[in-house]
């Protein structure tokens, strides 16, 4: 089984969590992940193809913003909501504000 790679705490850099998050689609991820808690990568509704979602979770993943879990053959995404404040404090939670309100107007 392949070994997935999760930055230590003291290794997540800023610059990396801010690109991972400046794609729409991988911030609508994170906002989803922040509302339900952990959730199985298939629970996730974005408007891409598998391999496109892979990469998206593969991005958040390497920069530090969410963690993978995988048993069997399901994988699980929980967001690293702690971790994140404890190196940025008070990032996170402007960046989840300004994507449900984003999400509120598209629909």
């Amino acid at each position: 089984m392949k070994i997935l790679h999760h930055p230590q705490l003291e290794d997540i850099e800023l610059s990396s969590v801010l690109y991972a998050l400046s794609d729409p689609t991988r911030l609508g991820i994170v906002a989803e992940a922040a509302k339900s808690g952990e959730q199985p990568c298939s629970h996730f509704n974005a408007p891409v193809v598998k391999s496109t979602m892979s990469h998206h979770i593969r991005t958040l993943r390497e920069a530090g913003v969410i963690r993978v879990r995988v048993q069997g053959t399901q994988h699980f995404l929980t967001l690293r909501l702690e971790d994140l404040e404890t190196r940025f404090p008070g990032l996170m939670q402007p960046l989840l504000q300004a994507a449900a309100q984003a999400s509120t107007h598209q629909s």
